[in-house]
């Protein structure tokens, strides 16, 4: 007889080979650039890894792999592996799975431990209330607390050690990230090199740049969704914070412009440098991908709310469609694949740091043909 256990994982194990079968369905029909495919396979395998944990993300990392160099990579319809990007492809898939699919086990295992602290807690209060007038059964609830506080110190180690993996993982994997990047940079300085070796080595390093960005990305998320961000919070000027950030965008946009108004953004928050500059780079970054080339990136500083600081980043791009606009802020959410190589992750980072510092932020309906990102920190 099947246990409703074994039905469980039969569905799972069923769910990660359809989604990727699914996807495969969909893309077949599809004109959008091949490069792009992998992304989106591994969108399907973090998701399965976040909702099922890490075995069913395995199983899919396995099937989209499959997929993918069946019917995406050349020759088609063979199952080869030919050169370093299916071995890329490969770390991709199963990093993505191991990574998100550890990290969600985790924070499952920690809400479900802190639920079950929660109840206790409130089961030990509660008795504690009835029984005030009876010295021995206040007693038995004394000690009963004193279990659930040793447990919630527990907890909080786990919390500790979670923050210590983040570490390690981060550490762990960019070590072979950077080799691998540094050495194909370093090898593309060499002079003589067929144009066939060089087109490799370049997607090799084209492809470890977006892995390395991938990677940062969803640690930073992990550990904003995990509460291991730290803050150092203290009083930051608004306009260092935009002087500093529109400098970093000229980069990779050195043609773009940021106006501002340094005696407008003269007002002190409280913030923190690292995680606001993150937030201005993700907001500059996207309104650079999609606003027209040659117009500028505004971002305007409002004082009059007591107590907070109003910052708004414009752009004169497309706008958010409005079956996107419920869902803009939520893990993995794309705008036109023609547009940029981002991960998908930037708004839902960014609205992370800007909540862990008390403030929101919202997609604002603002002048037509602009395109609107107000959000708030505290004064300092």
């Amino acid at each position: 007889m099947i246990t409703r256990d074994q039905l469980e994982e039969g569905t799972v194990a069923l769910l990660a080979i359809i989604a990727p079968a699914a996807l495969t369905a969909i893309l077949l029909q599809t004109n959008s650039p091949q490069r792009e495919y992998v992304f989106i396979y591994m969108a399907v395998v973090a998701v399965i890894a976040v909702i099922r944990g890490l075995w069913p993300a395995l199983l899919a990392a396995a099937v989209s792999f499959l997929l993918v160099d069946y019917f995406f990579v050349p020759p088609m319809r063979t199952l080869t592996i030919n050169d370093e990007q299916d071995l890329v492809n490969l770390a991709i898939f199963f990093g993505t799975a191991g990574v998100v699919g550890f990290l969600a086990g985790r924070r499952r295992e920690a809400q479900i431990r802190a639920q079950g602290l929660a109840k206790e807690l409130r089961n030990a209060n509660a008795e504690l209330v009835r029984l005030n007038r009876d010295q021995a059964a206040a007693a038995q609830a004394a000690v009963r607390l004193a279990r659930t506080e040793q447990q919630v110190q527990l907890l909080q180690q786990a919390e500790q050690e979670l923050r210590d993996l983040l570490a390690t993982i981060s550490h762990e994997l960019r070590t072979p990230i950077g080799t691998i990047l540094t050495d194909s940079t370093n090898m593309l300085r060499t002079q003589e090199m067929n144009t066939s070796v060089r087109y490799r080595i370049e997607g090799i390093a084209s492809e470890a740049r977006r892995l390395n960005r991938l990677l940062a990305d969803m640690l930073n998320l992990a550990r904003i969704e995990s509460g291991a961000l730290q803050l150092t919070l203290e009083p930051v000027q608004v306009a260092d914070a935009i002087a500093a950030a529109a400098e970093r965008l000229k980069r990779p946009a050195p043609d773009r412009t940021v106006e501002w108004d340094p005696k407008e953004a003269g007002v002190t928050v409280l913030a923190d440098w690292d995680s606001l500059g993150q937030i201005f780079d993700n907001l500059l970054d996207n309104a650079n991908r999609f606003a027209p080339p040659g117009t500028p990136i505004g971002v305007r500083v409002d004082q009059h709310d007591p107590g907070r600081v109003t910052i708004r980043v414009i752009d004169r791009g497309p706008g958010v469609p409005v079956p996107m606009r419920e869902r803009l802020f939520n893990r993995f959410v794309k705008g036109p694949p023609t547009v940029g190589d981002g991960t998908g992750l930037g708004l839902a980072i960014t609205r992370g740091l800007v909540e862990a510092h008390a403030g929101t932020i919202v997609l604002e309906d603002g002048e037509p043909g602009e395109t609107t990102f107000r959000f708030t920190l505290p004064k300092s």
